[in-house]
C-alpha cells in the first residue's frame, strides 16, 4: 500500500512539472531597460573553415544605455551539409551549418 501511494505521488508530481513547463516561458519579448543586461549572440560565416562569433552586452540602468561591450572571436566552421527527404534524397543546394546557441545564466 505504502508503494503504490509513494508512486502515485511521485507520479502526480511529475505530471504537474511537465503541466508547468512550456518552451514560452522564458522567451522574452521585450528587454526590461530599468535595469538589465541584454546579450545578442551572431554567427557570421567568415570561410570555408572559420566563423566569427559576436557577443555584444547592453547594460541598461534607468531607461538609459549606460554601457556597451563588444566582444569577437573566431571559431572552427561546422563545414556543410544539405537537405534529404524521408528516402535519403538530396532535396536542395548545400549550405552553411550553423551554430546552436545557449546561454546559462547563474
Amino acid at each position: 500500500m505504502r508503494k503504490k501511494i509513494t508512486v502515485l505521488v511521485m507520479s502526480s508530481i511529475f505530471t504537474a512539472l511537465l503541466i508547468s513547463c512550456s518552451s514560452n516561458d522564458d522567451k522574452t519579448k521585450e528587454v526590461s531597460k530599468d535595469g538589465s543586461v541584454e546579450t545578442i549572440m551572431t554567427v557570421d560565416h567568415l570561410n570555408d573553415s572559420l566563423d566569427l562569433i559576436h557577443t555584444t552586452y547592453n547594460v541598461w540602468v534607468k531607461y538609459a544605455l549606460v554601457n556597451k561591450f563588444v566582444h569577437t572571436d573566431t571559431i572552427p566552421a561546422l563545414g556543410t551539409t544539405v537537405e534529404k527527404d524521408d528516402d535519403g534524397n538530396v532535396t536542395g543546394l548545400p549550405y552553411k551549418k550553423d551554430y546552436e546557441l545557449f546561454i546559462t545564466v547563474k
